[in-house]
C-alpha cells in the first residue's frame, strides 16, 4: 500500500485534524473559487513554515498528524471570534478578490485532537461555509505551478471542497520532485483550482489522487480531487 493511500485509510485511535478557518464576511464576502485556492495555498504555506519544520514549535504535532489520516476541518469566522483564534498562532493567507467580491482569507492552525478543541476554535462554526459560486479561477495556467482538479461527479460545499483541495496540495507538496518544490515555493505556492469536464475526468491520470473516506457529504470512498504540476 502506498504512503498516501495509508494516510487516507488509517487514523490514530484519537483522530487528529488540521484546523482551517476561513473568514466569512457579510459585508465583503469572498467567492467560492477564491476560498478554495486560498485554503489550498494556506495548507502548504503552513507545512513549509519554519514552525512546522524540524526544531520548530509545531513540528512534533505536524509529524504525528501526518503519520495518520490527513484529516482537515474547515470552520468559518469573522470579527472578534476570528481575532481570538488568530491570537493562538497560525499561518494566515489572503488571496483573490474582484470588483464585486472581497478577497478570501484562510488561517491554518497546528493540528491536534478533534476533541477537545481549544475554546477559541470551538466557538467557530463548521456549518454555513458556503460562499457564492460566481465565476472560475482567475489565475492563468502559465502562472500556476500546481493545478488542482475538482471532480465534476460530486457536489461539495465550499468548506468540504476547501478541505479536499488542501489534501491535494499537501500530497503534491510531499510527492513532487525537489526542483519543482523549489520553484513552487519561489512562486509563493501559486496554484489554480479547476473543474474538468466529465470526459476529461474519465481519461485524466494525475500524480495525486484524493479519495475521501465518505464520512461527510459523499457516500463511501469517493475520489474528490486530483493534482498535478
Amino acid at each position: 500500500m502506498t504512503e498516501h493511500m495509508r494516510r487516507h485509510e488509517s487514523d490514530h485511535e484519537v483522530p487528529w485534524s488540521l484546523p482551517i478557518v476561513v473568514r466569512r464576511s457579510k459585508a465583503n464576502i469572498a467567492r467560492h473559487i477564491d476560498v478554495l485556492e486560498t485554503a489550498a495555498r494556506a495548507v502548504v504555506t503552513f507545512l513549509d513554515d519554519p514552525r512546522s519544520q524540524p526544531e520548530g514549535q509545531w513540528y512534533e504535532a505536524v509529524e504525528y498528524w501526518r503519520d495518520g489520516a490527513i484529516r482537515k476541518v474547515v470552520r468559518r469566522g469573522d470579527g472578534q471570534k476570528l481575532e481570538d483564534a488568530r491570537a493562538m498562532g497560525c499561518v494566515d493567507v489572503t488571496f483573490g478578490g474582484t470588483d464585486d467580491f472581497g478577497p478570501a482569507e484562510a488561517l491554518v492552525f497546528p493540528p491536534g485532537p478533534v476533541e477537545p478543541l481549544p475554546k477559541e476554535l470551538k466557538k467557530l462554526q463548521v456549518g454555513g461555509t458556503e460562499f457564492p459560486d460566481e465565476g472560475h479561477t482567475s489565475i492563468p495556467a502559465a502562472e500556476a505551478v500546481v493545478t488542482v482538479e475538482l471532480s465534476p461527479l460530486v457536489t461539495l460545499t465550499t468548506g468540504k471542497a476547501a478541505a479536499q483541495c488542501g489534501h491535494g496540495t499537501q500530497l503534491a507538496y510531499e510527492q513532487m520532485p525537489a526542483e519543482v518544490l523549489d520553484r513552487w515555493r519561489a512562486s509563493g505556492f501559486s496554484l489554480r483550482v479547476v473543474t474538468p469536464t466529465k470526459a476529461e475526468w474519465a481519461t485524466d491520470h494525475r500524480p495525486v489522487s484524493v479519495v475521501d473516506a465518505g464520512f461527510t457529504e459523499v457516500d463511501g470512498p469517493t475520489e474528490t480531487v486530483r493534482a498535478w504540476w
